[in-house]
């Protein structure tokens, strides 16, 4: 989830990004603070910061630009981050549009927390923060709950902003209403923008901003389908019989081929004596038998 917190400096961003970063595990990426290391680190960047910042004016684009890039290509702003103070113009809400596409991210959320200029100047005139942790206290509005300790590390250090002052808090609130409430109509065009009190109680503030975070986004309406039709149960296969299994022999030796009797018997030759013989005909020879053995006599 990628956020930006839009609203005069001195409206709480920075109080209410720590707590969002807190709730949802969030980094926040203070453009201030970011400026602020650079300062302290006496880099030749840091130093033209230093002057432009002191003078209460904006630090120019592409200087925001790069520092804001290289933070989040850090480990710990991938599961996302909170933009605190940044974008300030319309100019900036493109380019930061632009290296985000680049790096295929999207903001998710962009919330303006809206103030009187009035109250936030006495606001601003009374804020201080720790030296070692950089907890955000206030004069009137927000004490450690022991004097001089701060509640979140147990430092004694503080400071103040050379900038917190109201002549210049007046220049910076001008400069915001020139140039930083424009982007309002271009983020309200991309239906991104939502407006919350900032000038409620700090845990008012949280509320609302937690209820915004935490809202399930909307998400385009599916397209309408015929509900599928319900099958039809299959009926049951009936279950049939098993045939019972034939026990395993072993197989049979083939016979040997039996050749075919010839129905035809050859006829063996009779003899003489048992063959048939016409009774004339053995009449006959009986005849010539028996003549013959008279003429013998």
């Amino acid at each position: 989830m990628n956020i930006v917190l839009l609203g005069p400096p001195g409206a709480g961003k920075g109080t209410q990004a720590k707590r969002i970063e807190e709730k949802f595990g969030l980094i926040q990426l203070s453009t201030g603070d970011m400026l602020r290391a650079a300062v302290a680190s006496g880099s030749e960047i840091g130093l033209k910061a230093k002057a432009i910042m002191e003078a209460g004016q904006l630090v120019p684009d592409e200087v925001v630009i790069a520092l804001i890039a290289d933070r989040i290509d850090r480990p710990d702003a991938k599961r996302g981050f909170i933009l605190d103070g940044f974008p300030r113009t319309t100019k900036q809400a493109e380019a930061l549009d632009r290296m985000l596409a680049e790096k295929g991210i999207k903001l998710d959320h962009v919330i303006e927390m809206k103030v009187d200029d009035a109250l936030l100047v006495d606001r601003i005139a009374g804020r201080y923060t720790c030296a070692k942790c950089g907890a955000g206290y206030h004069d009137r509005n927000q004490r450690p709950r022991v004097e001089g300790v701060c509640d979140a590390c147990g430092s004694t250090e503080f400071r103040r902003r050379a900038d917190d002052n109201a002549e210049t808090v007046s220049k910076r609130l001008q400069a915001y209403h020139a140039q930083t409430a424009p982007i309002l109509p271009y983020y309200r065009a991309q239906g991104a923008l939502k407006t919350i009190d900032g000038m409620a109680p700090i845990d008012a503030v949280t509320g609302a901003l937690v209820r915004i975070l935490a809202a399930p986004t909307a998400k385009a309406p599916a397209a309408k389908t015929r509900p599928a039709a319900k099958a039809k149960p299959k009926a049951a296969a009936k279950s049939r019989p098993k045939a019972k299994r034939r026990a395993k022999t072993a197989p049979k030796k083939a016979k040997r081929p039996v050749k075919p009797k010839d129905k035809r018997k050859a006829k063996r030759p009779v003899p003489a004596a048992r063959r048939k013989v016409p009774r004339r005909a053995a009449r006959a020879a009986a005849g010539r038998r028996s003549g013959a053995r008279r003429k013998s006599r």
